[in-house]
């Protein structure tokens, strides 16, 4: 071994340890504080406030909603169980299993203005809480991700096919008003 290395290799593996254990600390701390919530996925769509709205409303249509507020903007599911998913995908990891798990969606149609243009800003937030044995209760736990911007990518996809159709329907009546 190389003779400087060999002298600094302590102060590395010390600092390496230092930085390890002050973000897992970081970490406790903000969730014992409430530091880090529920996390809301945003996206801006250049429409009108309808449009977003059906779209929304087609995209948890598979799921049983338990408030709609076209006033407020406000779309809320039910809890679903998801426990024999959320027991699937973290077996493969060192996680325990589950005895029960749970999680509904909220989503916000917000109206607005983006570069002098109306738009609508659609907000979409997953809470999911899980309950590893009787004597445990909810807990919640993080989201992966996926399921929000699933759905923002599903509302936005839907937006797109009504303005599509909208922009069709108006040049056939156009056609026909001109004959």
């Amino acid at each position: 071994m190389i003779p400087a290395l060999r002298n600094r290799l302590p102060v590395i593996g010390l600092v390496a340890l230092l930085l390890a254990s002050s973000t897992g600390c970081m970490k406790a701390y903000k969730q014992s504080v409430g530091g880090e919530g529920v996390r809301v996925f945003q996206r801006i769509y250049l429409t009108d406030f309808n449009n977003a709205w059906q779209a929304a409303l087609e995209s948890l249509k598979s799921l049983r909603l338990d408030v709609t507020n076209r006033e407020g903007g406000l779309i809320q599911t039910r809890w679903i169980e998801n426990t024999s998913e959320k027991n699937f995908i973290d077996s493969f990891g060192g996680a325990d299993s589950y005895l029960k798990a749970q999680f509904r969606f909220r989503v916000a149609v917000a109206k607005g203005f983006y570069q002098g243009k109306p738009s609508v800003k659609v907000s979409v937030q997953k809470e999911q809480l899980i309950q590893r044995d009787v004597l445990d209760g909810w807990r919640p736990v993080e989201t992966d991700e996926v399921e929000e911007t699933t759905l923002l990518y599903r509302i936005g996809r839907l937006i797109s096919i009504r303005t599509r159709l909208n922009r069709l329907e108006d040049a056939r009546a156009k056609a026909a008003l001109s004959q």
